[in-house]
């Protein structure tokens, strides 16, 4: 068989895998059949600062099993942060694996007004003076770039899918890269927690599933295999409530700002589950997503001055590849000029440890015997192959 050498990017969570997911797996594969695959995926925690309903692991299993050729993950670092880094490191990824264009959800499904505004955001100062003012009247980011894009351009970008397609953009025109950006239409409302006929978003499934309702019509069969024991960001709750009780200093943690921590010990006390928590701390500018991020670092125990010394792309891990997949690899390795890692020990690096101690973290809600087995599995696995 002859394989064709070019190859095309999707950026996800998959958080979990569902029938929206499988269709613009599918779109992509009818835009770009004979490439290769290649997905840069978020492992345990994901950009919200979720935790990952289901394990990177087998995560992996499922994409490899609908048709992706390389997974591989997107690392903590940057997974667990905003748009923008979560962006820049998804983009560098991907320049660095040679693919050809990304192919990503968007609300508005238009590349040339998604272009337009990414380049006012790099060039235009207005856009940053109004953004700054926007936040120092204590707007959230997401409002203050989409007010202030609005005011230059009477364009709103307003929904989640857009703002992210923004900033992968914006990488894309910063790295002078070749990567050509496309957009598949978007439908379902990426934050809504109401299922919807047939495709729904992966917030709705997980609410749905926390609530002992029926989601088989909204995932591919593939997924119901691992959603037996799914993991809950409230099952971290008696971790977050012990951290900000004994920690001496919480502004160490990244996120942690502005003394939002005065208000994170006043209210841990006299709350019982997450969502209360947060609706009891959230204010204009610490928003829902905000402050589960920002617990999600206090967790991980992960701190500024990591965050400000680990900001470059230092490696690329493969958690799994297809056969076409390996071959891909293979024939690229030299023109890959960041390591490519196939096992734990093949590098020393900071920012692989710190992917051991957030599976440590993650793996700690688990029973005895699982725990002990996802841990050992983020030194002892080796790529998962799918022939």
């Amino acid at each position: 068989m002859v394989i064709c050498m070019k190859s095309v990017g999707i950026i996800c969570e998959y958080n979990p895998f569902h029938n929206g997911h499988l269709y613009h797996l599918n779109e992509t594969k009818k835009l770009y059949p004979d490439h290769t695959i290649i997905l840069v995926m978020s492992g345990n925690f994901t950009e919200r600062g979720d935790a990952s309903i289901i394990n990177k692991w087998d995560k992996t299993k499922i994409a490899l099993h609908y048709g992706v050729d390389i997974v591989i993950e997107l690392p903590y670092v940057f997974a667990s942060e905003s748009a923008d880094k979560f962006a820049y490191a998804a983009i560098n990824i991907l320049n660095e694996m040679k693919v050809e264009a990304i192919v990503f959800g968007s609300e508005s499904n238009n590349i040339d007004k998604l272009k337009e505004l990414a380049e006012i955001q790099l060039y235009d100062k207005k856009y940053n003076k109004l953004v700054k003012e926007y936040i120092s009247d204590g707007i959230n980011y997401p409002t203050a770039l989409s007010k202030a894009l609005y005011d230059i351009t009477d364009k709103k970008i307003d929904k989640p899918n857009d703002i992210l397609a923004l900033s992968y953009i914006r990488e894309i025109i910063k790295l002078d890269s070749k990567i050509k950006p496309v957009s598949i239409k978007r439908n379902n409302d990426y934050n809504s927690r109401d299922l919807n006929d047939g495709t729904t978003s992966a917030s709705s499934i997980r609410y749905a599933l926390y609530n002992n309702e029926n989601v088989d019509d909204y995932i591919p069969e593939e997924t119901k295999d691992f959603l037996r024991n799914p993991i809950y960001n409230n099952d971290f709750f008696p971790l977050l409530k012990y951290k900000l009780l004994t920690e001496k200093d919480l502004s160490i943690f990244q996120t942690v700002d502005e003394g939002i921590e005065n208000r994170l010990v006043k209210y841990i006390t006299t709350s019982k589950t997450l969502d209360e928590f947060i609706l009891k701390v959230k204010t204009k500018r610490y928003t829902y997503n905000k402050l589960n991020r920002m617990f999600n670092h206090i967790i991980c125990n992960f701190t500024k001055e990591e965050a400000s010394r680990l900001n470059k792309i230092e490696y690329i891990r493969v958690l799994g590849f297809s056969y076409k997949g390996q071959d891909y690899l293979n024939k690229n390795k030299k023109n890959i000029h960041l390591p490519i890692v196939t096992s734990f020990g093949n590098i020393k690096s900071e920012m692989l440890d710190i992917e051991y101690r957030v599976t440590c973290c993650y793996a700690s809600v688990l029973n005895e015997k699982e725990k002990n087995k996802l841990i050992e599995s983020e030194y002892k696995n080796p790529p998962i192959i799918k022939s």
